[in-house]
């Protein structure tokens, strides 16, 4: 039963890792009805049913971040895209955000909330994912000047005012935002077709760990409990360091090998052939005593 109904999803189009949580989901129930003697035992027990195994996603360079958001229509999208990226947050997180939930002074921003899209197409207001996703994100310096500009010429002063609004000044939709900014057209001009706007969160982990950040700190910064997604971006850093290493290696071996073909000249000291001669002596009588 359990697997002609993971088969039935697969075949309907609902991709493989939508299916694995909804495996993984149904497995809980009904391992815990077993748990219960509700009934006899699980029928989940499909092998790597509950496995997901995601196409790798791609991540931006710093330079490619700007460049993206230089291209969004106004500065107010220009800073939800710097602002996603650099301090990892999710559509949801993001949409959600208030003035209250900004503080410029100590360069921060805290979630605790977002939005939610039900299929009925309202808009919700609930808790984060999970209880990591309550948190308070360091925000780079750098961007804070373009954060306190928006703040100041683009938001109302209420504390519970949005800080990303739609055109009418509601709650800024993802296909709206996705249709004013012509995405597609953006991220394929930076050299990243096909980019998702949950890459530009992909893409601030991917830095953060890059810092040499410690798995603690980066699950913090992700709002993961789980240290499975930050130990992936880490050894993910680790590969590539490993890389500029050998890379590295590569061409010192290159280097040492071309002086070991080029003619040696002996430095012999200031004192002539004589005394090193006499020196070379003594530390070989030394070595080799009689």
């Amino acid at each position: 039963m359990i697997r002609d109904w993971r088969a039935r999803l697969l075949h309907q189009g609902t991709s493989v890792s939508e299916t694995a949580k909804a495996y993984r989901f149904v497995r809980a129930v009904l391992m815990t009805a077993a748990d219960d003697r509700i009934i006899a035992r699980t029928p989940c027990r499909v092998r790597g049913a509950g496995e997901e195994k995601p196409d790798e996603r791609p991540t931006l360079t710093v330079r490619q971040v700007y460049e993206l958001a230089d291209r969004m229509p106004g500065d107010c999208k220009r800073v939800l895209v710097l602002l996603a990226a650099f301090a990892s947050l999710r559509w949801g997180e993001i949409s959600a955000l208030r003035r209250c939930d900004i503080d410029t002074e100590s360069g921060t921003v805290t979630v605790t909330r977002q939005h939610v899209q039900l299929d009925t197409g309202a808009l919700v207001v609930s808790p984060p994912k999970s209880r990591a996703g309550l948190r308070t994100v360091a925000i780079p310096p750098a961007i804070l000047p373009a954060i306190r500009a928006h703040l100041d010429g683009c938001v109302a002063p209420d504390p519970d005012s949005l800080i990303f609004t739609g055109t009418r000044g509601g709650a800024l939709r993802r296909y709206n935002f996705r249709r004013a900014v012509k995405w597609s057209e953006a991220v394929a001009a930076i050299g990243a077709p096909g980019l998702h706007f949950h890459d530009l969160r992909h893409t601030g982990n991917s830095l953060a760990a890059a810092t040499g950040a410690s798995l603690r700190d980066l699950m913090d910064r992700m709002g993961h409990d789980s240290a499975r997604a930050a130990l992936i971006y880490q050894h993910k850093t680790a590969a590539a360091g490993r890389a500029i290493a050998d890379a590295l290696s590569a061409q010192i071996e290159s280097l040492e090998q071309a002086d070991s073909d080029r003619p040696r000249v002996r430095c012999l000291s200031s004192t002539g052939p004589t005394n090193w001669s006499r020196r070379w002596g003594a530390v070989q009588r030394a070595l080799n005593p009689e």
